[in-house]
């Protein structure tokens, strides 16, 4: 099978310091995604679901996490030939130094990667959601006899800046190629679709090289990254093909974007679904209880097993693996990333001891525009609000991100707590809390001054 002669390296990404916090304790492929996955899950499926077997992920930063989850989850039979194997950056005699970036991560792993002999090296990213079958693209590559092809998507005009822009001839031949255009008069000259919705064609970040062509360009070429220094080369020197990919596709790169992939996966028929049959998304297996939702209103929400949802109302919401929701609670646009273990008893007595709220959000809580990270506590009656037009900060317990507030990973919001704008959610506020009878006339103190519940 031509599938066998091809080696997928996934590239684990760097400090990933725009999804800041999610990233301060995992590297950006071990984020959590839709309750229940990681990012990395994303496109090891897609190797899988196209009879790619030959896997190696390249590791560097924060990497305790990630290192884990694919060791227990890619585990092939004894009868099946292929791998999902870490590569961590490591000294070795002729590389002393870190990976300086994802062309230098490959170029310091080829010795592992020519070791398979492979006819072509799939290059891809830890950090992407879509739906690919990687066997068309293989094709297309062959059928071209492409040194190097690119996985390109139609584009508009606005989100052109932010990703490398290519034009192909009639024939899917690349002629033209530029990293994060940011003039005018160089987008004009780039559109390949003029006349058209999508006039602009980027690079995913995806690539299938020619083993032997990887190997020369990454000995010849001057420079550590795929985008501004390999691809350009290439295109002078190779046939460089680009492959049309028309479905979902989005770079996990920023909190914003984040926030917005998960709550769009909680819609009835979102773009990208996980209830594809035929190509479903792999991750690890977990020997958890069925969620519980006791006298509750869910609208537009995705949960993932074992949560515990008892009284309250949650409006498009992501709610992940041991969610702890106590009754009176209201969610409204909240990626809730759940918990790595449930509390025992002796440890609940113990928060109770010290004063420390227990896992999951506190009975009365109101929660709007936020990401609440695994294991944080949220007490009772604690008011979160979105931060839309404040600036980004970074505080104690918390983090503001183009107006989504960040509550960090074993983060602790003691009861009361008010976080973010009140302005213009009082009178929705006051018929939330009296419709679950909670306190009518008290005064908490937050960043917008004091509010009158």
């Amino acid at each position: 099978m031509k599938e066998n002669d091809v080696v997928a390296i996934v590239l684990g990404g760097g400090r990933g310091s725009r999804l800041f916090p999610l990233t301060k304790s995992r590297a950006k492929p071990a984020v959590p995604l839709a309750g229940k996955y990681r990012l990395i899950d994303i496109p090891i499926s897609n190797c899988i679901n196209s009879g790619i077997k030959k896997v190696y992920v390249l590791t560097q930063f924060l990497t305790a996490s990630l290192h884990s989850h694919v060791a227990q989850t890619y585990n092939f039979d004894k009868f099946t030939e292929g791998f999902v194997e870490i590569l961590p950056a490591e000294q070795t005699r002729k590389h002393e130094n870190w990976y300086q970036g994802t062309a230098d991560a490959v170029r310091k792993s080829m010795e592992r990667i020519v070791y398979h002999n492979s006819r072509d090296s799939m290059i891809l990213a830890g950090d992407h959601v879509y739906r690919m079958d990687y066997g068309r693209f293989l094709d297309f590559h062959r059928e071209k006899d492409a040194d190097v092809t690119v996985a390109v998507l139609p584009l508009k005009q606005e989100d052109a800046h932010r990703f490398g822009i290519l034009k192909t001839d009639n024939d899917g031949k690349i002629t033209t190629f530029m990293e994060k255009p940011k003039e005018e008069e160089f987008l004009s000259n780039l559109a390949g679709r003029p006349g058209t919705e999508k006039p602009f064609l980027a690079s995913m970040g995806i690539y299938i090289f020619k083993t032997k062509i990887l190997e020369s360009l990454l000995d010849e070429t001057q420079g550590d990254d795929f985008g501004h220094n390999i691809l350009p080369d290439a295109i002078r020197r190779y046939n460089v093909f680009g492959y049309p990919f028309e479905g979902y596709w989005e770079d996990i790169g920023t909190i914003d974007c984040f926030f917005r992939v998960n709550l769009a996966l909680a819609k009835q028929d979102p773009e990208f679904s996980f209830y594809d049959v035929a190509r479903p998304v792999f991750t690890r297996s977990r020997f958890l209880p069925p969620t519980v939702i006791d006298n509750s209103d869910l609208n537009d929400t995705m949960l993932a097993e074992g949560c515990r949802i008892r009284g309250s109302r949650l409006f498009s919401c992501t709610m992940g693996l041991r969610s702890v929701i106590e009754p009176g609670v209201q969610l409204r646009r909240v990626v809730m990333l759940g918990a790595d273990y449930y509390e025992e008893d002796a440890e609940k007595a113990e928060n109770i001891r010290f004063g420390r709220p227990h896992i999951g959000v506190g009975a009365g809580s109101y929660i709007e525009g936020a990401i609440i990270d695994k294991n944080a506590r949220i007490g009772n009656n604690v008011r979160i609000f979105s931060c839309v037009g404040q600036p980004d900060r970074d505080e104690e317990n918390y983090y503001i991100r183009n107006g989504i507030v960040v509550i960090p990973k074993n983060a602790v919001i003691p009861d009361g707590t008010a976080i973010g704008m009140v302005k213009n959610t009082e009178n929705r506020m006051s018929t939330d809390c009296l419709y679950y009878g909670m306190l009518a006339h008290s005064t908490i103190e937050c960043a917008a001054g004091e509010f009158q519940l």
